[in-house]
């Protein structure tokens, strides 16, 4: 099957445990990989037989800008519902990544990886 990769969509969300991190908020990066046939999109060049990557980078930008998680395990799970809920996927993994978490090692980012089929 083939795949759809969305690398590096980044917003500021307000994820955290703490309270106080939640009204802060943070920097996040997301990565989306849809599994979707192109056989039709390759084959006629039409963009009705593909799925729309800027729509996509749309829904996880809302989702990740207008809710507040505790966890990035649940925003990456509401993000994985919502794709297969609103486009064509046999399956997508979503990676989110907290950059620079509030922790005192220096650390680049923590990150959750998820994939989800339809069913």
């Amino acid at each position: 099957m083939d795949n759809i990769i969305l690398k590096d969509i980044r917003f500021h969300g307000f994820h955290g445990v703490p309270a106080e991190e939640r009204q802060v908020g943070g920097h996040y990066e997301v990565d989306a990989i849809l599994n979707y046939s192109l056989t039709d999109a390759g084959n006629t060049d039409i963009i009705d037989h593909t799925i729309d990557y800027a729509k996509v980078v749309d829904l996880i930008t809302e989702i990740g800008t207008q809710n507040s998680f505790k966890l990035i395990e649940a925003l990456a799970e509401r993000i994985a519902t919502e794709i297969i809920k609103q486009f064509p996927v046999e399956s997508v993994k979503i990676k989110v990544k907290k950059l620079h978490p509030p922790i005192k090692q220096p650390i680049t980012y923590f990150a959750v990886e998820i994939c989800r089929i339809r069913e």
